[in-house]
């Protein structure tokens, strides 16, 4: 157990690269590339091209942090080890608080199984997502053309509306940064679903793994729905990290339309 738990950092969400540094915390991440797909000969039925697309999705998200002024919400943290040391499973309820523009508090409510993974991963995991939402980091791993080059590869149409689905490959090369494929919901503009691999490997201990995120709405707002990060360690064996976000309590500091149009009467009188 002890070269798990020396395996075990971080991946990263909430924003994106919160997502990747959360992966991290569980096993190193991994330095696995992603083998890009060749691009269609054509992709008809996309209305918007890759830079109105990227365009919007940076402006967008610009928007929604800016509106964002508080929530809550209760994770469960859950994380399995099937190896040659055995196996090993844990699980932690945390109470979530963030407030605009970069804090959050955890506070944890349960915990139980194995007490390494506790200390050494879960503990570990929420002391890292709070440096990850500190300016500088966040600016460093925010899926912009400043840290990501782009590529439309398909629009896709399902009962929950058209996407448009983009590989993304990391400029520059840390583990909090990751390739692979994002979806963007076409009328929101946000990032609904997620699979990559972090783009470096920060542990010898590891020789895989795969990121998957999903996103839902709320409140106007797409927030993490659940993470899965699948880490391959290297001697044998796979540790599975998955997070269930629920309970989203939101506060939106942008005034109401009715508040709006008060204070507009009000300084007309």
């Amino acid at each position: 157990m002890a070269a798990v738990s020396r395996s075990i950092r971080r991946s990263a969400q909430s924003t994106v690269g919160l997502f990747l540094i959360l992966a991290a915390a569980i096993l190193g991440a991994s330095g696995a590339t992603v083998d890009p797909s060749p691009l269609p000969p054509s992709i008809t039925t996309a209305p918007l091209s890759v830079d109105q697309v990227v365009n919007n999705l940076v402006r967008k998200d610009v928007e929604r942090a800016q509106a964002l002024r508080h929530y809550q919400s209760t994770r469960v943290y859950r994380l399995s080890y099937r190896g040659f040391l055995g196996d090993r499973d844990a699980e932690m309820t945390v109470e979530v608080t963030y407030d605009s523009p970069s804090t959050k508090n955890f506070r944890v409510i349960s915990q139980t199984g194995s007490k390494a993974i506790v200390d050494h991963a879960f503990k570990r995991l929420l002391v890292s997502e709070k440096e990850a939402a500190e300016p500088e980091m966040r600016m460093r791993t925010l899926l912009n053309r400043d840290n990501y080059d782009f590529a439309l590869v398909g629009y896709e149409s399902s009962d929950k509306g058209n996407q448009y689905v983009l590989a993304v490959c990391p400029k520059t090369i840390s583990k909090y940064v990751y390739r692979g494929t994002v979806w963007v919901d076409a009328t929101d503009f946000a990032v609904t679903r997620i699979d990559a691999e972090p783009a470096q490997n920060p542990s010898f201990w590891t020789k895989k793994s795969e990121v998957h995120h999903e996103y839902m709405k709320v409140q106007g707002f797409w927030l993490p729905r659940r993470n899965e990060s699948v880490s391959y360690i290297r001697l044998g064996g796979r540790a599975t990290l998955t997070i269930e976000y629920n309970n989203y309590r939101v506060v939106n500091s942008r005034p109401s339309e009715s508040a709006a149009k008060a204070s507009s009467g009000a300084g007309a009188r």
